[in-house]
């Protein structure tokens, strides 16, 4: 069975008695499929005062973390790669591989949710010191797909949010979704997505289901194109837009991300009249 944690370890916008800011580790499940509930999930926070900031402390909050839930997680994802090392060595020492990755949304919910409703009513807050849950950095030079997987058709399609209840009857090889009762969808929103189809479909998928995939994008410019976003900071180029037909598709589905709070699939099938997805992800872009 795969369980999947997510991780964040840093400071939060809270002063302790000595004029210092409270660090604090936070650990959530990431939720599978898109029937698993958020609140059937495992959390964890702790504070951690300035002082005992380090892998030791980060470790052995993990144990305990660890045996709170009676789980051990097959691997656990952060985004923040400012605190790559110290994730890094206190999750190896527990013999846990640590992903960086932007397929963080349910801890960002939740952080989202302890920076607007929690933290506020902390001693010590610092309204002046309170920031988004979300890390930007600059975008990197979008690599090229590799030659055994260039070259393949595509179209931009949408679903209804209520299409995605039947999802665990679908026929997907590999994937990745989340409920979007997460997000407190209508059940009539459009979600948008990307379908590419390919005669190697499967192994296509298999390449992507190792890539931690983060969301599709629409990149204006000289040269318009999608862009496939995934790891910390990792951009693929998906498609270029070369027609006014295909840049119009790419900025709508733009416009319908914007209308479903970022939500966005990607699937892969090895023909548009196929009934089976080698690959199917639910994916988020975090603003």
């Amino acid at each position: 069975m795969t369980i999947i944690w997510e991780l964040d370890f840093y400071s939060r916008p809270i002063l302790d008695d000595n004029q210092k800011k409270l660090w604090e580790v936070l650990i959530c499940q990431s939720p599978l499929n898109i029937h698993q509930s958020t609140d059937k999930l495992f959390q964890y926070a702790q504070f951690c005062s300035n002082q005992e900031v380090n892998s030791l402390w980060l470790r052995q909050s993990l144990e305990e973390a660890i045996a709170a839930s009676g789980q051990t997680p097959t691997k656990i994802r952060f985004f923040r790669r400012q605190m790559n090392n110290m994730i890094t060595k206190a999750c190896q020492e527990l013999g846990i591989p640590a992903i960086a990755s932007r397929r963080t949304y349910t801890l960002d919910h939740w952080l989202n949710h302890r920076i607007k409703d929690v933290y506020p009513h902390q001693p010590g807050y610092q309204s002046d010191a309170a920031a988004s849950a979300s890390v930007r950095y600059q975008p990197q030079v979008p690599q090229p797909l590799p030659d055994a997987i260039q070259g393949q058709k595509w179209a931009l399609v949408s679903l209804e949010a209520a299409a995605f209840a039947e999802m665990d009857e679908w026929d997907i090889d590999f994937g990745e979704a989340f409920p979007l009762s997460m997000m407190d969808l209508a059940p009539d929103t459009r979600i948008p997505g990307m379908i590419i189809f390919s005669d190697r479909a499967k192994a296509l998928a298999a390449w992507m289901s190792g890539l931690e995939l983060a969301f599709v994008k629409f990149q204006g410019g000289v040269t318009p194109r999608l862009l496939l976003e995934t790891g910390a900071s990792d951009s693929w180029a998906l498609a270029n837009l070369t027609d006014a037909q295909t840049l119009g598709e790419a900025q709508g589905f733009e416009s319908a991300k914007e209308n479903a709070q970022s939500i966005h699939f990607l699937a892969v099938q090895s023909t548009p009249t196929s009934e089976t997805f080698a690959g199917f992800w639910l994916l988020q872009e975090l603003t």
